[in-house]
């Protein structure tokens, strides 16, 4: 009798483990958008209306959110900001800019050639005078949908490994396409130049 009692605990300690590990996606409609997949990742936390009491979202991450809360209710965005919801293509891009700096961020997603996962990406770039200057929580992230479970999830670059310099200590920064399927990676040199590469979706995974 203990041992099943231990055994029922254990199980619902390793569904409670999962459940923390990935998020439902709530959507109408035969399938989910960007906004669907924008919400469900914005809500990971439940105070919304107090960003300085949010636990969990970093300073850059909580500026996107607070975009999209803007948009999301309606309001408008603050003079210099610019936000874009491109529903057809998939595709977010939220950009803050004074004087010098930049502050960019998206997101995007692709379906998975298997027809049974989702790949979303979400990008955050800050630049100093037309220059890639990363931030503290610069960085490309990803995570995967599962059409079955309605969920997403945390996972790793598919295919390719996420680099925020060069060998030569260049910095480098990435764009998500609004159009097409391929991510740009462009490396900043010291001598003022870029260099770009393009990373390819075959459906799968990219590879250069």
């Amino acid at each position: 009798m203990k041992r099943s009692t231990f055994a029922l605990f254990f199980a619902c300690l390793v569904l409670c483990v999962a459940a923390q590990d990935s998020y439902k996606v709530n959507y109408k409609g035969a399938k989910p958008t960007i906004k669907d997949f924008a919400q469900a990742y914005f809500s990971q936390v439940e105070v919304w209306d107090d960003p300085v009491e949010e636990v969990g979202l970093d300073e850059a991450t909580n500026a996107f959110k607070n975009a999209w809360m803007r948009y999301y209710q309606g309001l408008e965005q603050p003079d210099g900001d610019k936000f874009i919801v491109d529903e057809k293509n998939g595709y977010i891009l939220y950009e803050s800019q004074d004087e010098n700096n930049l502050f960019r961020a998206e997101m995007c997603y692709w379906n998975e050639s298997d027809g049974k996962h989702k790949l979303i990406a979400i990008n955050i770039a800050c630049f100093t005078n037309g220059r890639h200057e990363p931030g503290q929580y610069d960085g490309l992230s990803f995570l995967r949908y599962n059409n079955a479970t309605k969920r997403m999830a945390d996972c790793d670059a598919p295919g390719f490994r996420v680099r925020y310099a060069t060998d030569n200590l260049d910095y480098i920064s990435y764009s998500l396409p609004r159009t097409g399927k391929n991510i740009t990676e462009t490396a900043w040199l010291k001598n003022g130049k870029t260099s770009k590469r393009v990373l390819k979706w075959n459906g799968r995974k990219f590879s250069y």
